[in-house]
């Protein structure tokens, strides 16, 4: 006997609607998820035209002005933000003194950076 296992499929996010309470996201399939906005500090944090920018991708949402990146399939498990409180501080803090919160850069591994070469693929470095 054998037993047939599909994939999952992650439906892609339609729509978005952030409140002080409430962060709904309307997914491709015609479901809607709804989860309590204190999930997600960054979000509870934003102001209303910060929750208005945002960008949809095939796996989440973005939101540049919160560097706030949430998946669909996050949302469909239940997951909450991860992010320490330590990490949430350092955030607030940028944010009071009206700058933006610095995005690491990590150099590549050597050997990948050679293959990539070797295939024709550049960056800015």
């Amino acid at each position: 006997m054998s037993i047939s296992v599909r994939p999952e499929v992650v439906p892609e996010p339609v729509g978005v609607r952030v409140t002080a309470g409430k962060l709904s996201v309307d997914l491709a399939d015609g479901r809607t998820i709804s989860v309590p906005v204190e999930w997600f500090p960054r979000l509870t944090h934003g102001t209303p035209a910060e929750w208005a920018n945002f960008e949809l991708g095939p796996l989440g949402i973005h939101w540049p002005d919160l560097n706030e990146d949430i998946s669909v399939e996050g949302l469909l498990r239940g997951e909450k933000s991860g992010e320490s409180a330590r990490s949430i501080q350092r955030w607030l803090d940028y944010r009071a003194r009206g700058e933006k919160e610095p995005i690491p850069t990590l150099q590549l591994p050597p050997e990948i950076e050679k293959e990539l070469k070797e295939m024709g693929i550049t960056w800015d470095e």
